[in-house]
């Protein structure tokens, strides 16, 4: 399996630190979560039918034509790679590893391409797979560019697949009011934005027909009954939404702003920063050190990301913590 963040049993083992006593950045979720309301009670008991109206929720939120709930985006990242024959498939890179991963276990020849040769690629593949934003460096790509690149491939029977995972507070750049187009696949996950990774839950916005061999190939009951309740109740809480997209591009302006003053230049999301950094290894065991734990990329972005600190003691924590960095 490949190393993700939120790992914090291995940082509790490896610093002999409690769970409990540690700050948790490795992630980019949002760590001011959607208050989820208690599910009815035969949640737990029904089969998880589909439910229609979390289908019109995600669709109104995401301002998609369609959409598929699936068991977090994760299942879509590894079930798309067996709906299509061997092909050639570029991955912007560096980006979400699960991506590459899984497009390269299933017959297909895959490129990883930097973000700043995707443009030559595209005339030399089936299938590109992007990150927009992209995690973990924050890379954009303006969506008339992507809309261009998605009906050359569409053209030839190819597909742009893009995950926005990271998108919801940038709505204006999403492609999934797009989809519409055959060929072009957008990934929306739940668990960023709403601070729900625990859910599992993601949608996939396409093409009907598209939707419906994914669907076909996944199965019945993919999304738990709890979890469908729960969406829905956060889907449609427009004065959550609003209110929380104004707070985390206010704490990712702070975050950028705290790192700028410790001389770190970054990129990112209004979730996450990031930048490369030669003696990366060095300073994640020095925020561990400290009980923060961050994700450390060794090897294509080879860096390291932090995420939105929770609440003021956090944030002071890191700051001292990123002041007894610089002076070493």
């Amino acid at each position: 399996m490949l190393e993700h963040g939120g790992n914090l049993r291995d940082a509790a083992r490896e610093y002999g630190r409690p769970i409990a006593d540690w700050i948790d950045l490795s992630t980019g979720i949002n760590p001011h979560w959607y208050a989820a309301p208690a599910p009815d009670a035969n949640a737990w008991h029904r089969l998880p039918e589909a439910d229609p109206a979390l289908v019109a929720a995600a669709c109104a939120y995401y301002g998609a034509p369609a959409m598929l709930p699936v068991a977090g985006t994760q299942a879509a990242i590894q079930a798309l790679p067996r709906l299509r024959a061997a092909s050639r498939v570029t991955v912007a890179a560096p980006s979400y590893a699960e991506h590459a991963h899984h497009w390269g276990q299933h017959g297909h020849a895959l490129r990883q391409v930097p973000y700043a040769q995707l443009a030559a690629a595209v005339d030399h593949c089936d299938v590109l797979v992007i990150c927009n934003p992209n995690n973990p460096t924050g890379e954009r790509i303006a969506p008339e560019v992507l809309l261009e690149w998605a009906g050359k491939l569409a053209a030839r029977g190819g597909w742009v697949v893009v995950d926005e995972a990271f998108g919801d507070t940038e709505t204006h750049a999403s492609l999934a009011p797009h989809t519409t187009q055959p060929g072009l696949i957008v990934l929306r996950s739940v668990g960023k934005f709403f601070g729900l990774a625990g859910l599992r839950l993601g949608f996939v916005a396409a093409h009907p027909a598209l939707l419906a061999r994914l669907a076909d190939m996944l199965g019945p009951w993919t999304v738990s009954g709890p979890a469908q309740q729960v969406a829905l109740a956060a889907l449609n809480d427009t004065h959550w939404q609003g209110a929380m997209r104004e707070r985390l591009r206010d704490e990712g302006a702070r975050l950028r702003q705290l790192l700028a003053a410790h001389r770190i230049a970054s990129n990112g999301t209004a979730l996450f920063q990031w930048w490369p950094e030669e003696r990366a290894a060095a300073f994640r065991q020095h925020m561990a050190v400290s009980g923060i734990w961050v994700r450390l990329f060794r090897h294509a972005a080879h860096g390291i990301r932090l995420g939105l600190p929770p609440d003021e003691p956090a944030w002071l924590r890191l700051q001292q913590a990123l002041t007894a960095w610089k002076h070493l």
